[in-house]
């Protein structure tokens, strides 16, 4: 082989190499645009019932029904329109998670996709950048693929949970920085992120049957209505993301309300002190279940725009790239 051919080969192998890093990274940005695109979703969707259960987590509130009573009856005593006061009331403390939960559904959507990389052995896209083809996988593989979506979300999850559940236990206006000052200023740095063991014990374990649940629920509905695997089917999104995000937090709800009273409390305390308090002075089992309803209402329409407005983002990104190839 002479020279110039090795070298052509060199310079083509470079070109591929370039070519297939380019694709990668674009991946990654339309994972996390997705995702961020789907947290919105998520969250305007579902921060009244999160309200509501984080003050019966916190022993604010005796029930869902006596959580609202307190946000109505202030909404009536507060000066203004009190339809815009309940709102406000329902909506508050929703810059923290507007803020927070965007990257960390970004975040968890990008390492869902990882992932799904490292749990096959096929790469996302041929050395020539050909579109990458999905490899079909196990339930095993979608749960541990979802696992390690939960470790680099956590990093995020934590600190932005904490803030947000202080400012929804306490009374009066503040904004999500003078939450995160205030936090600081009498705990420490490392107060933002109580509760992170606890977090990721709650959502390893829940984003493993989440996106699990969601795949399977998904494809048994496409082939049930005779849709294809890459054909997007509105109603089978949102009734696959609903039901995820049920299934996931009937399951987690025990370890959230261990969470949600370690990052309200102002004390140290460890995940076996609070478990042991909550079963000793709540009734046992059940009281590691208070707000369950609000949460279990939530949480089918919250997922399902989650996963619609993923699915839209990237029925789009699809779209683009089409139009793209066919002007070329």
């Amino acid at each position: 082989m002479s020279d110039a051919s090795i070298e052509i080969e060199l310079e083509t192998s470079h070109v591929n190499d370039v070519s297939q890093t380019k694709s990668q990274l674009t991946e990654n940005l339309k994972s996390l645009a997705a995702g961020g695109v789907g947290g919105v979703c998520a969250v305007l969707t579902g921060h009244p019932f999160d309200l509501v259960k984080v003050r019966c987590q916190s022993n604010q509130a005796r029930s869902a029904m006596d959580a609202v009573s307190h946000i109505l009856q202030a909404a009536r005593q507060a000066a203004g329109p009190t339809s815009l006061n309940a709102v406000r009331g329902f909506y508050k403390g929703v810059v923290p998670p507007l803020l927070g939960v965007t990257p960390i559904f970004a975040v968890s959507f990008w390492g869902y996709d990882v992932g799904k990389k490292l749990v096959t052995s096929v790469p996302s896209s041929a050395a020539s950048g050909a579109a990458a083809v999905e490899p079909e996988l196990t339930l095993s593989q979608m749960a541990a693929a979802g696992f390690i979506s939960a470790i680099p979300t956590t990093l995020v999850t934590a600190p932005t949970e904490r803030v947000k559940v202080v400012l929804q236990t306490t009374q009066g206006k503040a904004s999500f920085l003078d939450a995160a000052k205030q936090i600081v200023r009498t705990q420490g740095f490392q107060s933002l992120f109580k509760g992170s063991l606890a977090t990721l014990s709650r959502d390893g374990p829940g984003s493993a049957l989440y996106f699990a649940s969601y795949e399977i629920c998904k494809e048994y509905l496409n082939k049930a209505s005779g849709h294809t695997s890459g054909e997007l089917s509105i109603t089978n999104v949102c009734i696959s993301g609903g039901m995820a995000g049920v299934s996931m937090w009937v399951v987690v709800f025990p370890i959230d309300t261990v969470k949600t009273q370690l990052q309200s409390s102002s004390k140290r305390q460890s995940m076996l002190e609070v478990t042991r308090m909550i079963y000793n002075t709540r009734g046992g089992i059940k009281g590691f279940f208070p707000g369950v309803g609000p949460a279990i209402l939530r949480s089918f329409p919250a997922n399902a725009a989650t996963f619609l407005g993923v699915e839209l983002t990237h029925s789009l990104f699809k779209k683009f790239e089409q139009q793209k190839t066919s002007s070329i």
